[in-house]
């Protein structure tokens, strides 16, 4: 039987989807936790919070993620990065995965993905788990109530937990498996209860489409002036960079934290919520973060909480480090109503150097952003991972590798172009190690990271005056009103300069022969940028 409001010319039976047994479409939150409760799939926390683990999946399995190799597709995708599976083993796993769900119940959210109506695209949402459809209805948007009578999707993701593969007679990698067919429009997730994997599913999906609509797509947060629009900015970063915090400004408005688009109109959010870190998760540094961990229907993935009184540990990762919260972007203050911004004025590209060898704020040329953009650096650092006795250099190109189907000097082509059509000024900042090494120096100031954002932003640091890096070539201001002088020269805060010169061209190294890669791809003043 079918429950909820849907297009009548759109229902699952439409889709080729039959044999289910109860299919609830589009419920809001209230029965969405309802029916998570009921089936036993977690706890009901404080202030409404569901409280949810995802068994031995506390994170993404990007080993497992496959495109499906057909002609329209062949030439266009990063074969290196994406493992391919044959048309014939997509039909048996989709086959396959439809009589498992046979008699079963599953939720349907139909939901948007993308604030610009222009280039937005609707994704239909199938999910064993009602948890998984309270997680996505935050993570995408949701249509206004009305649009649903005629919704009609242009993807659909199905998303069974309980279902395995078969690695000979579905053309994957392990029981675990996570399918893209962008000629049938569909993709498929089974194994694995992680509910991360939706929403990235979706960001693979708009990073293959909306190139080929001269819209780079991009792993980043944003913000803009209180006010102003006009005024944005976008901040790339790994894991651990600071990313969230840093585009968290109280004094700005947040477009959204985590994907976004930059298109020919500007800046657009391409989700309708957060999914942020709650590891060590402090109310004093995040207060609005740290509120929504309470709030109704907040997901709080993977963390520990007292039986009794529901208080939740963010210091405990016993279950993962990777602890998060799901949660509606309007669940902080200062989010944006529209989730859209102008063109970027300054592109910030953020690195934790453990190695202590990069200034705390470095301005870029479009070649030097776009060979940053392609390295994509942070760092390891040692105790963090059994093994790693020193810091280790992680590079993931367009800092997001696994999410990027097609060749990586395809978005850095685009972002470069958009960047010297638009006159954005681009930023390297380390919020990394200073006066020596991990294990010798100490974390960047976040007070010195903050005013020297600031003054980037506000555009003061342009009249700074400048030395050229002798490293890599970049501008590093010389003095910077509320810094002390001696940490923009990472040189001088070692106490052995020696040793910094070693460790410094040793990282330029590893960023050489990273870079090697992709020499034969980019043009010649990237390649400049490249030597320094």
């Amino acid at each position: 039987m079918a429950f909820g409001r849907v297009n009548p010319q759109f229902r699952l039976e439409d889709q080729g989807i039959e044999g289910l047994g109860n299919v609830y479409y589009n419920l809001m939150e209230p029965a969405l936790i309802e029916a998570a409760l009921k089936k036993g799939e977690g706890t009901l926390g404080r202030g409404g919070a569901f409280l949810v683990t995802t068994g031995k999946f506390t994170g993404r399995s990007p080993k497992d993620k496959h495109v499906v190799k057909t002609d329209s597709v062949a030439d266009k995708i990063w074969w290196e990065n994406n493992a391919a599976m044959s048309p014939e083993g997509f039909d048996a796993l989709y086959a396959d995965m439809l009589a498992h769900m046979k008699d079963k119940d599953y939720y349907v959210q139909d939901l948007v993905g993308g604030a610009d109506p222009q280039l937005s695209i609707n994704v239909r949402m199938v999910t064993e788990l009602a948890w998984h459809g309270l997680f996505i209805r935050h993570l995408l948007r949701r249509p206004e109530r009305e649009a649903l009578d005629n919704f009609v999707a242009d993807f659909t993701v199905i998303n069974c937990p309980s279902f395995q593969a078969d690695p000979a007679k579905h053309d994957c990698r392990s029981e675990t498996v996570i399918a893209m067919n962008f000629d049938r429009k569909m993709i498929l997730i089974g194994g694995t209860e992680y509910a991360g994997e939706n929403k990235k599913s979706v960001f693979t999906l708009l990073n293959y489409l909306l190139p080929e609509k001269g819209v780079m797509p991009m792993h980043c947060s944003a913000n803009h002036a209180d006010g102003n629009p006009v005024d944005t900015a976008v901040f790339f970063g790994l894991s651990g960079t600071g990313k969230t915090t840093l585009s968290a400004d109280p004094e700005r408005t947040l477009i959204g934290d985590d994907e976004h688009g930059w298109s020919d109109r500007g800046t657009f959010n391409f989700e309708g919520g957060c999914y942020a870190k709650t590891i060590n998760l402090n109310p004093e540094a995040e207060p609005e973060i740290y509120a929504t961990t309470t709030k109704f229907g907040t997901v709080i993935e993977n963390m520990v909480f007292d039986p009794e009184t529901f208080e939740l540990d963010f210091d405990d990762d016993s279950l993962t480090a990777n602890m998060r919260c799901a949660y509606p972007l309007e669940y902080i203050s200062n989010a944006s109503e529209t989730a859209m911004g102008g063109h970027p004025k300054n592109v910030i590209m953020l690195t934790c150097d453990a190695f202590g060898v990069l200034p705390p704020i470095s301005r870029l040329t479009p070649a030097q952003a776009m060979y940053h953009f392609l390295s994509g650096f942070t760092s390891k650092v040692a105790g963090t991972e059994r093994g790693v006795t020193e810091p280790e250099p992680t590079f993931s190109t367009c800092f997001g590798a696994p999410f990027m189907p097609r060749r990586p000097e395809e978005y850095g082509k685009l972002l470069q172009e958009k960047i010297a059509k638009h006159g954005a000024t681009c930023w390297l900042v380390n919020t990394g190690w200073t006066g020596g090494a991990y294990g010798v120096g100490s974390r960047m100031p976040i007070k010195a990271t903050r005013t020297l954002l600031t003054a980037a932003l506000e555009g003061s640091l342009n009249d700074a005056e400048f030395r050229k890096d002798d490293n890599f070539g970049f501008d590093v201001p010389v003095s910077v009103p509320g810094v002390a002088e001696v940490l923009l020269d990472p040189r001088r805060t070692w106490e052995d300069q020696d040793a910094y010169d070693a460790q410094a061209a040793k990282l330029v190294q590893m960023f050489a022969d990273n870079f090697e890669q992709y020499l034969p791809y980019i043009d010649d003043d990237v390649k400049a940028a490249a030597i320094g």
